[in-house]
């Protein structure tokens, strides 16, 4: 039963740390990949769909997005879409694909987006934190109920301890490492 409990408590805190890493690659660095706008919500005939199901996009420089969509009538609505995201970018269109030049950041915003990137790693903290209280309630449950010994109990607790400490460890690590991207010049 632990064993069930903690198994499920795992998958739960990777994918919390697999939506950190998704998350940050969403946050711009100063070089250009197609990440940043793959997820951007384009409205197509009235349903927001990804950038990514409605083009192709490419990185023919290092600073250069290339956004071909399949079809070209919905040029406009990328446009508009990329303009109203918080990317801070300008879209470049020639009515046959959309060119996004990625300029070079600023210190200023070097460091705005490092604290973004603080409170998003804090963010996955918390829900990796959250996961370990809702399992820790679980295994007391099942020791009130008389399903597991004390002594299994605290075993219990320890594994998920364990388990807590590697999943936020992982998460600073691809903080600091979104970090070091940021800072690289």
């Amino acid at each position: 039963m632990i064993a069930d409990t903690l198994k499920e408590a795992e998958i739960r805190m990777k994918k919390a740390v697999e939506a950190l890493r998704e998350d940050l690659m969403a946050i711009r660095t100063g070089r250009a990949s197609p990440a940043l706008v793959e997820r951007l919500r384009v409205d197509y005939y009235g349903t927001p769909t990804p950038l990514n199901q409605l083009a192709a996009i490419s990185t023919p420089e290092p600073r250069l997005l290339v956004i071909r969509p399949w079809d070209p009538s919905v040029i406009g609505e990328i446009e508009k879409a990329i303009l109203k995201s918080e990317l801070g970018l300008t879209p470049n269109n020639d009515g046959v694909l959309i060119r996004l030049p990625i300029p070079r950041l600023t210190e200023e915003r070097r460091r705005e987006l490092g604290k973004v990137v603080g409170r998003r790693v804090e963010e996955g903290h918390i829900a990796v934190r959250n996961i370990r209280r809702d399992v820790q309630e679980d295994l007391r449950a099942l020791e009130k109920e008389k399903l597991i010994t004390e002594d299994e109990l605290h075993e219990g607790r320890e594994k998920l301890q364990d388990l807590h400490d590697k999943y936020i460890a992982q998460m600073d690590e691809i903080g600091q490492a979104k970090q070091q991207e940021i800072l690289e010049i």
